[in-house]
């Protein structure tokens, strides 16, 4: 590590602001990494449905008979339950109580409030291993799925879509910013048009534009919003290179006969990128408002796959009623998440010390 970037962290480091979004920010690249490791329902998008048990309130305890399903399904290697988690042996009955009468398992499996059914099984070996108490300790949504396994598994949505976010923008925005203020003129006179256009629409609309063209899905919506926030970045690079374009370093490096492309991207951006750091943050945490909007209003991410937008939309009648908790508590990460990256964004903008 340079003497530079030392400092740089030094500086870093006591800015509490930006060490509390950095350390939100590491929580949440972990939990998504091994989300499904550390969710309850490991299955597939934690898309365990147990109608029965809905719209529970935090801290709720359920027990529940586990039955093999006729058709088990195939093991998993490691690597693959990382990515997409894996399907479940047991199908999930829940039950009030239970008693053995002989050979049989005689259970009162829950149907609703006040309801019960009589139920006999075959009675396994192991009784343990049928039945299990489970705690719900985020509660469960109209669907009986796990609020905590839905909510660890989206974080990986809000990163993603930021992440695809910040490289388009900066891979558009730097290459045309960088273009129009390197050669001005011509070039400098359309791209600021351009800019101008993209910055007149509102960037919801805009985004609804592209979507129209790219239909509805995961990584649609990544690309669609990446396409509107790459205005900022252009418009910072544009000005920055317009700053130091006449500096010494550029006027020697023209002389020695060196090539546009080697001045403009060997010694002209890695001296303004600062700035552009800085507006990444924010971009980030835009795209992750932008994408829980988006699936909020049906036209994002997609059922059943979480994300904290869909969850707010599929709960968020239960805010007047009984259970509030389950629009509240992802809205509230993607508030947590969101300040996290501004923070980031601030204290970056303090030990740079640049003005964006």
């Amino acid at each position: 590590m340079t003497k530079s970037n030392a400092t740089f962290f030094r500086r870093l480091m006591r800015n509490k602001g930006a060490m509390f979004g950095l350390v939100v920010i590491i929580i949440a690249i972990f939990v998504a990494v091994f989300a499904y490791f550390l969710a309850p329902d490991g299955s597939p998008n934690a898309n365990r449905i147990i109608v029965e048990v809905g719209g529970l309130k935090p801290g709720t305890k359920q027990l529940f008979l586990l039955l093999p399903k006729e058709r088990q399904p195939a093991q998993v290697g490691l690597f693959q339950r990382l990515l997409y988690g894996h399907e479940e042996a047991f199908e999930y009955i829940p039950i009030v109580g239970y008693r053995v009468d002989g050979d049989s398992l005689i259970v009162q499996k829950f149907v609703d409030e006040g309801v019960e059914e009589r139920r006999a099984y075959p009675q396994g070996t192991d009784l343990s291993r049928l039945i299990v108490v489970k705690r719900f300790w985020l509660g469960t949504d109209k669907y009986g799925r796990d609020i905590l396994s839905r909510l660890l598994i989206g974080v990986r949505v809000s990163l993603a879509v930021g992440l695809v976010t910040v490289v388009l923008s900066l891979t558009v925005g730097v290459l045309l910013g960088a273009l129009a203020g390197y050669f001005g003129g011509k070039v400098d006179e359309t791209i600021l048009w351009l800019v101008n256009v993209v910055w007149s629409i509102p960037t919801l609309l805009l985004v609804f534009a592209i979507m129209l063209v790219l239909g509805k899905g995961f990584w649609q919506v990544f690309v669609a919003i990446g396409l509107t926030l790459w205005v900022n970045v252009a418009r910072i690079i544009r000005g920055q290179v317009l700053a130091v374009r006449e500096r010494e370093y550029v006027e020697a490096a023209r002389a020695l006969g060196y090539r546009h492309t080697r001045i403009l991207f060997r010694h002209i951006l890695p001296n303004v990128m600062g700035p552009v750091w800085v507006v990444s943050a924010s971009n980030f945490a835009s795209a992750i408002v932008i994408e829980a909007g988006l699936s909020f209003l049906g036209v994002g991410v997609q059922p059943p796959q979480p994300s904290w937008g869909l969850m707010i939309k599929e709960n968020y009648n239960f805010i007047i009623t009984h259970n509030p908790a389950l629009a509240l508590t992802p809205g509230l990460a993607i508030m947590l998440l969101v300040l996290a990256f501004n923070l980031l964004g601030n204290g970056l903008r303090d030990v740079l010390n640049v003005r964006v």
